[in-house]
């Protein structure tokens, strides 16, 4: 008889999102007068921008005709959108990134998920605690996790970040193989000083690591001093991965398109004695699993990089920043404290004393008809914290917080 792999086996209960969903669910059965607002999944509310529908149709035009229309693409991309990105996301702002180091893909989840392929199954991983549940699962379903004990993978080295660190991760006291990073943080909303991140390079190069950089929500930062991709830092170009998205930046959660930088410079051990360059191997991996992200959404994304796709992007971001000013306002207000928010459109909610994560989740959502995520399900340190999002329209956050501040 077939086996199944094991790992999956281990894992404690069903993913974080859809156990929030199935409660959800059936909560509206329960009281389907009730119109719920969720500031739960970090999913967008807000169209796509213009420019961005103009290059869709285009797109869609081009594929209807013999002499435009496109078949497979390239796996990596094409070359039109990954030569904008290494402009605008880079170049421009003085940065060294080459479009030959640009992979184009179907979202930062699915890369982040799947990196982990490139390393060896006796790799040391190491994840901030609170951490974004990918990080964790898809080491936990190659056999990399160990054992589920008390909240926590027995094999996973974990960095807590807490308020008693300033949610800053400390160098852990095993020695990691790859690192997962995630500036602006999501769950915690929370950044690096230049000098925090430079630090961690540094450790990286000494100890002969590599850092995989989740820098969605870049876009959101305003605070000076914040860097905005870990290439930046001098060095980080021989020990980092950096993956960004579109999905939070121009709204694509319903497109999907992402991509992951990987620099000629970084290489690690063969396991015989030598070095091994990890761009070639990432692109192996794609052309025998990836058929590439579709050339519609490519010239889509490609638009966000017009001088009227950056500012129609900007005003969309706009409102989601307001909305976490307003959230953060109106939480503090209530007396609950609030991290994160201002470089980030994630807002992390001390649960009030006496209530744990799930109980507080489950009281807005009861009493409120207010949907949130529960702190304890992106690690143990997260306990006592919710999550909630920015990116519900205007009134609705407006209205989920008259609903909060009256229970």
């Amino acid at each position: 008889m077939t086996t199944v792999n094991g790992n999956f086996l281990k894992f404690p209960g069903v993913y974080l999102f859809q156990e929030i969903a199935h409660q959800v669910a059936a909560f509206k059965k329960t009281a389907p007068e009730k119109r719920v607002i969720s500031l739960g999944i970090g999913d967008v509310t807000q169209p796509l921008a213009p420019a961005v529908i103009r290059a869709l149709h285009s797109a869609v035009d081009e594929m209807g005709n013999a002499a435009t229309f496109r078949g497979y693409g390239p796996e990596q991309g094409y070359a039109f959108l990954r030569e904008a990105i290494a402009k605008n996301d880079y170049q421009d702002r003085g940065i060294k990134v080459d479009a030959s180091e640009i992979f184009v893909s179907d979202g930062a989840k699915s890369d982040v998920g799947s990196i982990q392929e490139l390393f060896s199954n006796d790799a040391v991983i190491a994840v901030t605690d609170p951490v974004y549940p990918v990080y964790v699962d898809s080491n936990v379903i190659a056999g990399r996790a160990g054992d589920y004990v008390n909240g926590k993978w027995s094999n996973i080295v974990y960095l807590p970040c807490t308020k008693a660190n300033g949610f800053v991760p400390e160098f852990p006291k095993v020695r990691p193989d790859v690192i997962y990073l995630c500036y602006p943080n999501n769950p915690t909303g929370t950044v690096l000083t230049r000098d925090a991140l430079k630090a961690w390079v540094d450790y990286a190069r000494r100890e002969g690591s590599v850092i995989l950089y989740d820098s969605a929500y870049e876009a959101y930062i305003t605070e000076p001093g914040v860097p905005h991709s870990i290439y930046e830092i001098e060095g980080a170009r021989e020990v980092a991965i950096e993956f960004r998205s579109f999905s939070k930046t121009a709204g694509f959660t319903g497109l999907r398109c992402a991509y992951v930088v990987v620099p000629e410079e970084l290489k690690i051990s063969d396991g015989k004695g030598g070095q091994v360059a990890l761009k070639p191997l990432w692109s192996r991996r794609n052309g025998t699993k990836y058929n590439g992200c579709p050339y519609i959404v490519q010239r889509a994304a490609e638009a966000v990089y017009s001088e009227e796709g950056k500012q129609e992007i900007r005003q969309t971001i706009g409102i989601y920043q307001k909305n976490a000013a307003v959230m953060h306002e109106g939480l503090t207000r209530m007396g609950l404290e609030v991290i994160g928010g201002k470089n980030a459109p994630y807002l992390w909610v001390a649960t009030p004393e006496g209530t744990d994560s799930w109980g507080f989740f489950h009281k807005v959502l009861e009493n409120a008809a207010v949907v949130c995520t529960p702190g304890v399900g992106f690690g143990a340190a997260g306990e006592g914290y919710v999550r909630m999002t920015a990116f519900g329209s205007p009134a609705d956050t407006v209205e989920a917080l008259e609903r909060l501040a009256k229970i």
